[in-house]
């Protein structure tokens, strides 16, 4: 993970250096995402068939390889290559993910609730250490050796956690194979399946006011996610002037608000209704975005958006806490998955929408003008949660299905 943020950050600033597009830009996000989209849907059909533990090994190798191209960037005239990998990197941890996730209730007391709650919250927080560390290395990798070193530097994070994960003792097997059916069935159940799902889960949350309210919000709050994804690399290069090691301080030191935000809600968060939570929490995360995004009206420096993004980990975790929960008072066990399933089909297309206007945009009308839209939609989209679920009915206890 720290590989990741170090491979994010150095990309987006140098393409974007090199290019002074942000069009270039979009299509870095795009590139990485869009293959995490589309493979997901099936990759877990065949992480579990495969050896969990041989599979994580063999994606760190392919994705250390597929860093090689990178070495020969050494212009805007090569910019090009990093797309191609960028997908290739992309789809293969596309695989790695689920196959690390069915891994670790191997190596811990599986039957042991608490044990397992741990390695999870453990697994969890190293991602915070990981954009912590990784997002302030790959803006000094970035500014020392350009994106050559950035590949070099994520290579070697690779190929180490495929060791690490070498050294596993337990065994990756799957327990049975008996009655496999082949992948081309699995693949195509699969598809149908999913397509059942997200027809259930739009016909059930389209029916719940307050499910339909979450979606929209989803769906207002990603399109801002993706700009953001976009234009944040150019708005530290060209709108504060600040170089690759900028950008991975004010990256990476988000963070620390979110181990604050997260323990504040552990601590108090029960004492407050969900609905609030997420309205007032997304009003003041727009309010803060917009005074990152703008102050340089006033002040061109680096280190107010470096406090912006700290300060903003509070009211994100609020969001977050407070979104989960109504999804979760206002769907049933049985009906739940689908339900997430169609936030994250919306989730992801809102993304990529985002993400393309902000490359077109972004270049039309100027880099600030585009971010704010990420602020103005989280303050149209708390304040229609508070307007809105003001007379939403009480949920329904869930129902748990036998």
């Amino acid at each position: 993970m720290t590989g990741d943020w170090l491979l994010a950050i150095g990309l987006t600033y140098s393409v974007y250096a090199l290019t002074g597009s942000t069009l270039a830009s979009a299509a870095t996000l795009l590139a990485g995402f869009v293959p995490q989209v589309l493979a997901g849907l099936v990759a877990g059909v065949f992480v579990d068939r495969w050896d969990r533990r041989r599979t994580m090994v063999i994606a760190h190798v392919l994705l250390a390889a597929g860093l090689l191209p990178l070495f020969a960037v050494q212009g805007v005239g090569q910019v090009w290559i990093v797309f191609p990998v960028l997908i290739w990197e992309s789809a293969i941890e596309v695989f790695f993910a689920p196959a690390e996730q069915a891994m670790l209730p191997r190596v811990v007391e599986e039957s042991d609730a608490g044990e397992l709650i741990t390695a999870n919250a453990l697994n969890a927080q190293s991602q915070n250490v990981a954009r912590l560390v990784g997002g302030g290395l790959g803006g000094v990798v970035a500014a020392v050796g350009g994106i050559p070193a950035v590949a070099v530097v994520d290579a070697i994070t690779f190929l180490i956690a495929g060791a690490l994960v070498l050294a596993i003792k337990t065994s990756g097997r799957r327990t049975s194979d008996d009655g496999d059916d082949s992948a081309e069935d699995l693949v195509l159940g699969r598809l149908a399946e999913l397509r059942a799902e997200w027809t259930e889960g739009l016909r059930v949350s389209w029916g719940s006011p307050t499910v339909r309210v979450l979606l929209v919000f989803c769906l207002i709050t990603s399109v801002g996610e993706g700009i953001m994804g976009t234009l944040f690399a150019p708005f530290v290069r060209s709108v504060l002037h600040g170089g690759p090691q900028a950008l991975g301080l004010i990256s990476g030191i988000q963070a620390v608000g979110g181990v604050v935000g997260a323990l504040v809600v552990a601590t108090f968060g029960g004492r407050w209704s969900p609905r609030r939570m997420l309205g007032c929490g997304a009003l003041a995360f727009g309010v803060v975005d917009l005074v990152v995004f703008l102050y340089p009206l006033t002040l061109v420096a680096t280190w107010p958006a470096a406090v912006g993004m700290v300060v903003v980990g509070l009211p994100g975790a609020i969001v977050s806490a407070g979104m989960m929960t109504l999804f979760q008072q206002h769907s049933t066990d049985r009906q739940r998955g689908r339900v997430f399933a169609l936030v994250m089909l919306a989730r992801s297309v809102a993304m990529v929408v985002g993400t393309t206007a902000a490359g077109f945009l972004g270049e039309a009308i100027g880099i600030m003008p585009v971010l704010a839209c990420q602020g103005v939609g989280y303050v149209v989209a708390g304040s229609m949660v508070l307007i809105c679920l003001e007379r939403a009915p009480a949920p329904r206890r869930p129902l748990v299905s036998a």
